[in-house]
């Protein structure tokens, strides 16, 4: 079977077959291996008709890319885009958007997700993630029963009882089509700083040596021997020329830069003017102040020899830079961290990790299996290398052979319900449904499938509506909740979908009526700011406007206690500069913050100006949010492009 000139692998040809029937498909095939031809298929199918295709992921810059793809494919004008922050023509018959927007959508019933033929999950084993897989959970559950499933991820241990979840609660066939080939096979290698490239297993046997122990033992008792760590710069050596390119990736943002121009300054590989040439006609229409950066400097440096980096704290341009230059063909190195891993199509000869440890948020520890295979996934590219390599620095001190075995071996890690109720959802049950609907409704998760099966009547009711119980008790306290409906407060809080109580608090109440615009900016920045020891402010802005701020939050029994509002002072040195007509560049001065985050944090904020233009009938409120909107919109002027 062929399809866009190509001829389709087997699991292609099964998943479309299923999908010919109008079933939901479960797919689970390595990375690179094809999956989003699949996706093509059913947009090619429905062309015609009056039907629209969903596609979600789950980062913005995988939907941004997507959102580039189709539009070249399909034509701008039949392509959307929404992001929270970005919304491009939301009509479109192909909407690309942020899993939380679609599952959004349709907890609130949005009118934008009816007449939809399939809702195409990439990277479906987010649902995985202890923070964010609820909202995979909950837009399957709250999707109309019209609507069909194309779920995509790499290797997924437990797919079919993914698929046998959803078909249990959706009522409708769902194929389950898993490929474990590989197109281009993948040899695991490790990198020893004293054995080189080479096997786990000699690494474990070098190590086991007595020899080992009695060189890296104190040699006097007040001198410790520091067993020396890989270099980067050894293995890239290793890897010129049949190797390359590579993708190496390191979970610190800091490190990649730092390893990239280390890497420059060894001269390695020849200079090529037309890679700086490239990257200043990008630059060209860009704010002037961009190449003022150390970041833009940094990297013009390292991309004259074809060496590159790509995290979220770099602007938008210059990922883009570097993204198309990867694309190109023209990068021999590009240290990246995991999110470039994330379904953005760019595979390399070679992927390098750094380390098999990284910092969760709470602790150091090992990548999972899931973890490392979407990340070595990248390496081999189809129809040109006939093997691809990932390749793992190894130091001996903290060397942990079974553990390491385990997760570079095959992925094992079967995807769990993340289901937790949130405010949102809860508001919008009580909006929408009755009581028996309501606990039908919570008997519906794949939590719930995955401890007691397909019979829900066995879910115990108490363990069921537990938290759904404290969440209305602590919305009755705070009157969202009057009789079983909802009040004005509830009605508005049903539209916001994170700080529920307290953006309903501030901007369903008076509160937002003695608020101007920059204390309202100032209310947002503090909720939306997530506070670091390693962030630095040189200058905050201390005035009456904060201080009247305060008091008004200090009278409202619920603010009075946010401990979000502890960050008012630090937020002004982000806000304070562009509410005077002060530019982006501006602020950058007063924090050690990388661009890319403070961009971010002006994002979430424009994202929470949306939801109150949606939630809100207060016109006065309107009128100064969209105020804000134009502040924060004038800061970002020129360099938050869409990539």
């Amino acid at each position: 079977m062929k399809f866009k000139q190509f001829t389709l692998d087997p699991f292609q040809e099964e998943a479309i077959k299923a999908i010919e029937s109008n079933f939901s498909v479960v797919v689970s095939a390595p990375t690179g291996s094809g999956k989003t031809l699949i996706a093509d298929f059913i947009i090619e199918k429905h062309k015609d008709d009056q039907k629209r295709i969903i596609y979600t992921a789950p980062i913005k810059a995988l939907s941004n890319q997507k959102y580039k793809d189709f539009s070249q494919e399909y034509g701008a004008d039949k392509v959307g885009l929404m992001t929270g922050d970005v919304v491009i023509n939301p009509r479109a018959k192909i909407l690309i958007m942020t899993t939380e927007i679609y599952r959004n959508m349709v907890v609130s019933k949005d009118e934008e997700v009816k007449n939809i033929a399939y809702v195409i999950f990439d990277e479906i084993h987010y649902i995985n993630d202890i923070e964010r897989g609820y909202v995979w959970e909950e837009s399957i559950i709250y999707s109309l029963e019209t609507v069909r499933f194309l779920c995509l991820s790499a290797t997924i241990p437990n797919a079919q009882e993914f698929a046998s979840w959803i078909q249990a609660i959706k009522k409708h066939p769902v194929r389950t089509v898993v490929s474990a080939t590989r197109n281009v096979p993948l040899e695991h290698q490790f990198f020893d700083e004293e054995l080189g490239l080479t096997t786990l297993k000699a690494i474990k046997e070098a190590k086991e040596m007595p020899e080992y122990r009695k060189v890296f033992r104190q040699k006097k008792r007040d001198q410790v021997f520091r067993a020396p760590e890989p270099n980067h710069l050894d293995l890239i050596k290793e890897l010129i020329p049949d190797k390359l390119p590579c993708i190496f990736f390191s979970f610190s943002r800091k490190d990649c830069q730092e390893k990239a121009q280390e890497l420059a300054r060894k001269s390695l590989f020849p200079r090529n003017p037309q890679l700086l040439e490239y990257a200043n006609r990008k630059l060209a229409d860009a704010p002037p102040d961009i190449n003022k950066l150390r970041s833009t400097a940094a990297l013009k440096e390292a991309l004259a020899q074809g060496i590159a980096f790509h995290h979220a704290g770099l602007l938008p341009v210059l990922k883009e830079i570097v993204e198309d230059l990867f694309g190109q063909g023209k990068i021999n190195v590009l240290y990246a961290t995991e999110t470039f891993a994330v379904g953005i199509n760019m595979p390399a000869k070679t992927v390098c990790f750094n380390s098999l440890r990284k910092y969760d948020g709470r602790s150091f520890r090992y990548l999972n299996t899931k973890e490392y295979f979407q990340i070595a996934g990248r390496a081999g590219r189809r129809g040109i290398d006939t093997v691809g390599y990932a390749i793992s620095m190894i130091y001996r001190p903290s060397f942990n052979y079974e553990e390491i075995k385990l997760i570079t071996t095959k992925d094992i890690e079967p995807i769990k319900s993340q289901f937790r109720l949130s405010i949102n959802t809860v508001l919008n049950l009580i909006e929408q449904k009755t009581p028996s609907e309501i606990e039908y409704i919570l008997r519906l998760s794949f939590f719930s499938y995955q401890k007691f099966g397909k019979n829900y009547a066995n879910v115990p009711t108490k363990l069921l509506l537990a938290r759904y119980e404290s969440i209305i008790r602590k919305l009755r306290k705070y009157h969202y909740i009057e009789n079983g409906a909802l009040t004005a407060k509830g009605r508005f809080s049903s539209k916001v979908f994170a700080d529920e109580i307290t953006m309903g608090e501030i901007f369903a109440t008076d509160t937002a009526d003695a608020l101007d615009e920059y204390q309202i900016l100032l209310t947002l920045g503090a909720i939306v700011y997530e506070p670091k020891e390693m962030n630095k402010f040189t200058q905050s802005f201390r005035d009456e406007s904060l201080k009247r701020l305060k008091t008004t939050l200090l009278r409202n029994e619920y603010l009075a206690h946010e401990q979000k509002f502890l960050q008012l002072d630090t937020v002004t040195t982000l806000l304070n500069p562009i509410y005077r007509g002060q530019t982006f560049f501006d602020v950058l001065k007063l924090t050690n913050l990388l661009e890319g985050d403070l961009i971010r944090i002006y994002a979430q904020i424009m994202d929470r100006i949306g939801q109150i233009k949606k939630a809100s009938t207060n016109s006065r409120l309107l009128n100064k949010v969209e105020n804000c909107q134009g502040i924060v919109e004038k800061a970002l002027e020129g360099i938050y492009l869409i990539g």
